[in-house]
């Protein structure tokens, strides 16, 4: 009996470790790709392109060490300062690769959580790292339309490509090959151009002075990665919490009411709410309708 039970405890433990090994694994890899993002983010305001030349400091653009990249412990081991020229570092680097290793651990938790307990395929895996690539994508649009005021085309293009790769291996049930769902993909194809649509009247309507047309073509990506009725919810709170700052904003004499304020951070958090809790919000609200 005791032989039974040191035996179970020993398994226990085991898994303990495979979890506590896949997470620090993943937020491992949500850093390191959180710090490759920073340098697409940069890249993307002064149009260049981030696969060529390396990196190098935007004060001084002396080129960087292997030492200066490392996530994190290299903001913090230089004090927040470029090590070539002293100028201070932002605060946009260590915020957006602990964000992603955050993000990354709980798009794992929330759609692939066998991956956590040792159990990996190659479908959940995809399912996975399609995930990954969306919410990186999420975060590029996110830091570029709130501090530059553009949504960048290339962000859009491969989070299309991520949902789409996602929405295909989904709509299988991790089969597609054999009980492809055409009704699923087609929801998300119809939420895409519902949103677009919505999106492009109030453009032409306000001739771009309310939102942009960055905007009208991240509602592509929102449609077609929150498929429906997730959609409705990620359009609700993408407005309710734009209109909430932007009152704040006038009220406190920061704004007026002709400023320009990006609404891509809103879209993303309203995306954000969507994917990860719409399925929720929404039977909490049929069990309040019904």
């Amino acid at each position: 009996m005791s032989f039974v039970v040191g035996i179970g405890g020993f398994f226990i433990l085991f898994m303990d470790f495979i979890f506590w090994y896949i997470t620090v694994s993943i937020f491992i890899i949500g850093m390191v790709i959180g710090s490759f993002l920073n340098c697409v983010i940069w890249r993307c305001y002064c149009g260049e392109s981030a696969a060529k030349g390396r990196s190098y400091c935007p004060k001084c653009r002396h080129p960087l060490a292997w030492y200066d990249l490392v996530p994190v412990a290299s903001f913090v081991f230089l004090k927040g300062k470029c090590r070539y020229c002293s100028e201070s570092i932002s605060w946009q680097y260590p915020v957006v690769e602990l964000a992603m290793a955050f993000v990354f651990w709980a798009a794992a938790a929330a759609f692939t959580p066998q991956i956590l307990t040792g159990y990996i395929t190659f479908l959940l895996l995809a399912k996975l790292i399609a995930y990954w690539i969306f919410l990186a994508s999420l975060t590029v649009v996110l830091v570029v339309d709130l501090r530059w005021y553009f949504i960048p085309d290339g962000a859009i293009i491969s989070g299309l490509a991520a949902a789409g790769v996602y929405n295909f291996l989904n709509a299988g049930g991790g089969y597609p090959w054999r009980f492809f769902d055409a009704g699923a993909v087609w929801a998300a194809i119809l939420s895409a151009i519902l949103a677009a649509s919505i999106f492009l009247v109030i453009f032409l309507v306000s001739r771009g002075k309310w939102i942009g047309f960055g905007d009208v073509k991240f509602a592509v990506l929102m449609g077609l990665a929150c498929g429906f009725p997730g959609i409705l919810i990620a359009m609700f709170f993408a407005n309710f919490f734009g209109a909430i700052l932007g009152l704040v904003l006038v009220a406190s004499g920061k704004k007026k009411m002709s400023s320009q304020v990006p609404f891509g951070p809103f879209l993303v958090a309203g995306t954000v709410i969507a994917i990860f809790f719409s399925y929720h919000i929404f039977n909490w609200y049929i069990s309040l309708t019904f």
